[in-house]
Protein backbone atom coordinates (compact mmCIF):
# COMPACT_ATOMS: atom_id res chain seq x y z
CA UNK A 1 0.00 0.00 0.00
CA UNK A 2 0.82 3.64 -0.93
CA UNK A 3 0.22 6.21 2.22
CA UNK A 4 0.37 9.58 0.83
CA UNK A 5 0.46 12.14 3.93
CA UNK A 6 -0.72 15.79 2.71
CA UNK A 7 -0.25 18.92 5.41
CA UNK A 8 -4.04 20.75 4.47
CA UNK A 9 -7.75 19.90 3.97
CA UNK A 10 -8.75 17.07 2.09
CA UNK A 11 -9.35 17.27 -1.40
CA UNK A 12 -11.21 20.19 -2.94
CA UNK A 13 -14.58 19.90 -4.75
CA UNK A 14 -12.98 20.20 -8.00
CA UNK A 15 -10.23 17.75 -7.57
CA UNK A 16 -11.96 15.59 -6.19
CA UNK A 17 -13.79 12.93 -9.13
CA UNK A 18 -10.63 13.16 -10.65
CA UNK A 19 -8.51 11.54 -7.60
CA UNK A 20 -11.13 9.02 -7.03
CA UNK A 21 -11.22 8.25 -10.77
CA UNK A 22 -7.45 6.95 -10.39
CA UNK A 23 -7.40 5.68 -6.88
CA UNK A 24 -10.57 2.96 -7.82
CA UNK A 25 -8.44 1.63 -10.63
CA UNK A 26 -5.52 0.77 -8.00
CA UNK A 27 -5.35 -2.95 -6.72
CA UNK A 28 -2.54 -3.84 -4.40
CA UNK A 29 0.18 -3.62 -3.78
CA UNK A 30 -0.57 -0.01 -5.58
CA UNK A 31 -3.94 1.16 -3.23
CA UNK A 32 -3.14 4.21 -1.47
CA UNK A 33 -4.60 5.70 1.51
CA UNK A 34 -4.50 10.07 2.46
CA UNK A 35 -3.45 11.19 5.51
CA UNK A 36 -4.38 15.04 5.89
CA UNK A 37 -2.44 17.08 8.59
CA UNK A 38 -3.76 20.74 9.36
CA UNK A 39 -1.89 23.22 8.00
CA UNK A 40 -0.07 25.35 11.15
CA UNK A 41 -1.50 28.69 11.96
CA UNK A 42 1.98 30.08 12.21
CA UNK A 43 3.79 31.33 9.00
CA UNK A 44 7.22 31.27 7.34
CA UNK A 45 9.65 29.36 9.00
CA UNK A 46 7.60 28.38 12.21
CA UNK A 47 4.93 26.99 9.65
CA UNK A 48 7.19 24.85 7.68
CA UNK A 49 9.27 23.35 11.50
CA UNK A 50 5.20 22.66 12.99
CA UNK A 51 4.19 20.78 9.71
CA UNK A 52 7.37 19.07 9.19
CA UNK A 53 7.46 17.34 12.75
CA UNK A 54 3.71 16.68 12.08
CA UNK A 55 4.95 14.58 9.50
CA UNK A 56 7.97 12.77 10.80
CA UNK A 57 5.41 11.90 13.14
CA UNK A 58 3.80 9.68 11.35
CA UNK A 59 6.79 8.15 9.67
CA UNK A 60 8.08 4.54 10.50
CA UNK A 61 11.75 4.01 10.11
CA UNK A 62 11.21 1.06 7.80
CA UNK A 63 9.10 3.27 5.41
CA UNK A 64 10.29 4.17 1.89
CA UNK A 65 9.49 8.04 2.17
CA UNK A 66 9.12 9.90 -1.17
CA UNK A 67 8.88 13.50 -0.67
CA UNK A 68 7.84 15.32 -3.27
CA UNK A 69 9.93 18.78 -3.95
CA UNK A 70 9.88 21.20 -7.38
CA UNK A 71 14.09 21.39 -6.13
CA UNK A 72 13.90 17.65 -6.24
CA UNK A 73 14.70 14.62 -8.93
CA UNK A 74 13.04 14.82 -12.42
CA UNK A 75 12.00 11.49 -13.48
CA UNK A 76 10.12 10.09 -16.16
CA UNK A 77 7.02 7.73 -15.13
CA UNK A 78 9.03 4.56 -16.23
CA UNK A 79 11.72 5.50 -13.54
CA UNK A 80 9.17 6.72 -11.40
CA UNK A 81 7.37 3.12 -11.65
CA UNK A 82 10.56 1.32 -11.64
CA UNK A 83 11.78 2.54 -8.31
CA UNK A 84 8.12 2.20 -6.36
CA UNK A 85 7.17 -1.02 -8.14
CA UNK A 86 10.84 -2.24 -6.45
CA UNK A 87 9.84 -1.33 -3.12
CA UNK A 88 6.06 -2.59 -3.24
CA UNK A 89 7.67 -5.77 -4.14
CA UNK A 90 9.85 -5.65 -1.33
CA UNK A 91 7.20 -5.38 0.87
CA UNK A 92 8.09 -2.11 1.91
CA UNK A 93 5.75 0.77 2.73
CA UNK A 94 5.75 3.55 0.29
CA UNK A 95 4.92 7.12 2.10
CA UNK A 96 4.60 9.83 -0.61
CA UNK A 97 4.94 13.36 1.19
CA UNK A 98 2.99 16.62 -0.17
CA UNK A 99 4.33 19.56 2.41
CA UNK A 100 2.78 22.60 3.36
CA UNK A 101 2.61 26.51 1.17
CA UNK A 102 6.69 27.15 3.17
CA UNK A 103 7.89 23.39 2.37
CA UNK A 104 9.58 20.93 4.80
CA UNK A 105 12.60 21.67 6.68
CA UNK A 106 15.87 19.71 6.57
CA UNK A 107 14.38 17.05 9.05
CA UNK A 108 12.00 15.69 6.35
CA UNK A 109 14.51 16.20 3.63
CA UNK A 110 16.88 14.27 4.73
CA UNK A 111 14.57 11.11 6.05
CA UNK A 112 13.64 11.01 2.24
CA UNK A 113 14.64 8.20 0.49
CA UNK A 114 14.28 10.06 -2.62
CA UNK A 115 13.02 13.87 -3.51
CA UNK A 116 10.51 14.37 -6.68
CA UNK A 117 9.87 16.86 -8.22
CA UNK A 118 7.23 17.14 -11.01
CA UNK A 119 8.23 19.85 -12.68
CA UNK A 120 10.77 23.18 -12.33
CA UNK A 121 7.10 24.82 -11.91
CA UNK A 122 5.65 25.28 -8.75
CA UNK A 123 1.82 24.15 -9.01
CA UNK A 124 -1.06 24.27 -6.40
CA UNK A 125 -1.45 21.65 -3.93
CA UNK A 126 -4.73 20.31 -4.93
CA UNK A 127 -3.51 19.88 -8.60
CA UNK A 128 -0.11 18.19 -7.12
CA UNK A 129 -2.70 15.45 -5.82
CA UNK A 130 -4.25 14.86 -9.14
CA UNK A 131 -1.06 14.45 -10.64
CA UNK A 132 0.35 12.77 -8.20
CA UNK A 133 -3.11 10.44 -7.92
CA UNK A 134 -2.71 10.10 -11.64
CA UNK A 135 1.22 8.97 -11.98
CA UNK A 136 0.53 6.29 -9.33
CA UNK A 137 -1.97 4.59 -11.13
CA UNK A 138 0.21 4.97 -14.51
CA UNK A 139 2.89 3.46 -12.34
CA UNK A 140 0.94 0.42 -11.71
CA UNK A 141 -0.28 0.35 -15.49
CA UNK A 142 3.76 0.11 -16.31
CA UNK A 143 4.52 -2.53 -13.76
CA UNK A 144 1.50 -4.88 -15.34
CA UNK A 145 2.80 -4.37 -19.07
CA UNK A 146 -0.42 -2.76 -19.63
CA UNK A 147 -0.80 -0.30 -22.61
CA UNK A 148 -2.12 2.85 -20.75
CA UNK A 149 1.62 3.81 -21.07
CA UNK A 150 2.99 4.51 -24.59
CA UNK A 151 6.50 5.03 -25.06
Amino acid sequence: MIKIIAIGKKHEDWVVSGIERYQKRLKKPFDSSWVFLAHSAQSGLVAREKESEAILSKLKQDDYVILLDEKGQNVDSMELSSKITFKLNQSAKVIVIIGGAYGVDERVHDRADFVWSLSKLVFPHQLVRLILAEQLYRTQEISLGNPYHHE
